[in-house]
């Protein structure tokens, strides 16, 4: 029954997409634009009927959402008086989007350091310098404007996504390295993305580095340490179970006096800014406990709910995706080639260099093609969430909408060829 209905929608798309060309060619563009998008979205719902593109699906979602947000941005910029791209709303949604990604992972992947430490190094090496070098680069053979140009680097500058564990997985890699570099690099990235914008785009935007710190805990940290609370508990002996309840009682405790007067008394008492972000973050973090132990408590009545939360992550994503895509559209207009061209040979390089510096270091095939994932993938929604943060979704954050549905296409060709060709682990 679900096959004839997927069946059905290509067939609907392919009616659509004629309707395309001949009202273009008509240039009747109020039902070209309606064609275009009823073409993209009946037929990602009806792909699934075509085993070879099954696996691209979510990829599909993401171009709907670049789309849509082309064709009618004035529909997913403001909702009434509900401005998207409100900066809290998106770190919100950034935020679910972070603990369903943190949901996959557990306190347990942390383990494989010490088996892995030596292809850990290499991977935070390779990420952190080849990333922000080769966007630094693009920026400057390209010319873009200083708000994208800084896109750029940032997204280069971010750390790697659970989508390379799922593309290293489809590739039968060394899956154990992919989780511990994501993690490791997910932890390194409050200190290091804002030290590589301070040096490489500096200049493009002011960056300000305490502020860009704490805004990738609230991203990053809070939510993943949710999900990695709710981990913990699965096995957690009475005694550690006591002692999270106790910082559950604190963690409440704070969260109800700061709106009855204690942030604004902390505000009045004109203590400095760096002290009132630190306590900001602090307040963000005693709200994560909270959350993990409420979510915990939920799993445990309904069972399944790790299973949906991933996809929970996608729709945040291709909210993002979409409110990010309308907020830039002029200037996507201008540069959408260019950025799309640049998305394409940052994202190579990415491959190329992680895999072949992984193998000069001695590192053996499946890993040196874990390292090459690890490299060449970065996380769009973190990128996002800083551009949001800064106010400037429709600049900065545009190239984390245009390299993130590429980053997904080539991660998954590429995951399908080496697992055709896979090879056995060697001893260096």
């Amino acid at each position: 029954m679900m096959k004839n209905i997927q069946q059905f929608l290509l067939g609907i798309s392919a009616i659509t997409l004629l309707i395309l060309v001949y009202t273009f060619i008509q240039e009747n563009s109020a039902i070209s634009k309606v064609a275009l998008v009823v073409t993209v979205l009946s037929f990602t719902l009806g792909m699934g009927s075509i085993s070879a593109l099954k696996s691209y699906q979510y990829t599909a979602w993401i171009i709907v959402a670049v789309v849509a947000g082309m064709v009618y941005p004035a529909a997913f910029t403001h909702w009434g008086t509900i401005d998207l791209r409100n900066k809290w709303l998106i770190l919100i949604i950034i935020q679910f989007v972070m603990f369903g990604m943190g949901i996959q992972m557990s306190i347990r992947d942390f383990s494989g350091l010490a088996s892995t430490g030596k292809g850990v190094a290499i991977g935070l090496l390779c990420h952190f310098s080849i990333m922000p070098f080769m966007g630094w680069l693009l920026t400057k053979v390209f010319d873009f404007e200083p708000e994208i140009a800084a896109g750029i680097i940032l997204i280069g500058s971010c750390s790697s996504g659970l989508a390379s564990n799922v593309m290293v997985y489809l590739a039968k890699a060394n899956l154990v390295l992919s989780v511990v570099v994501t993690a490791m690099a997910t932890l390194a990235a409050p200190f290091l993305t804002p030290l590589i914008m301070k040096l490489l785009a500096g200049t493009l935007i002011e960056i300000h580095f305490i502020n860009m710190m704490m805004e990738i805990i609230k991203i990053v940290i809070v939510p993943i340490s949710a999900a990695l609370l709710h981990d913990y508990l699965k096995t957690a002996s009475d005694e550690g179970k006591k002692k999270v309840n106790i910082m559950v009682v604190i963690s409440s405790l704070w969260l109800i006096a700061l709106p009855f007067g204690l942030w604004h008394f902390l505000v009045s008492s004109l203590l400095p800014p760096e002290i009132l972000q630190s306590l900001e973050v602090l307040s963000f973090l005693l709200a994560a406990i909270l959350v993990g132990v409420l979510y915990h408590q939920a799993a445990n009545y309904f069972p399944k709910l790790d299973t949906i939360m991933p996809y929970i992550s996608m729709f945040g994503i291709i909210y993002f995706t979409t409110v990010t895509t309308a907020a830039g559209r002029d200037n996507l207009m201008k540069v959408g080639v260019l950025l799309f061209i640049s998305s394409v040979i940052h994202n190579a390089s990415g491959y190329f260099f992680g895999y072949w510096l992984s193998r000069l270091f001695g590192l053996d095939k499946n890993s040196s093609r874990t390292i090459a994932f690890e490299v060449g993938l970065q996380n769009g929604g973190m990128a996002s969430g800083l551009a949001g943060g800064m106010g400037k979704l429709g600049t900065v954050g545009l190239p984390a909408a245009v390299f993130s549905p590429w980053m997904n296409i080539s991660g998954s060709i590429l995951a399908n060829y080496w697992r055709k060709k896979s090879v056995e682990n060697e001893e260096v």
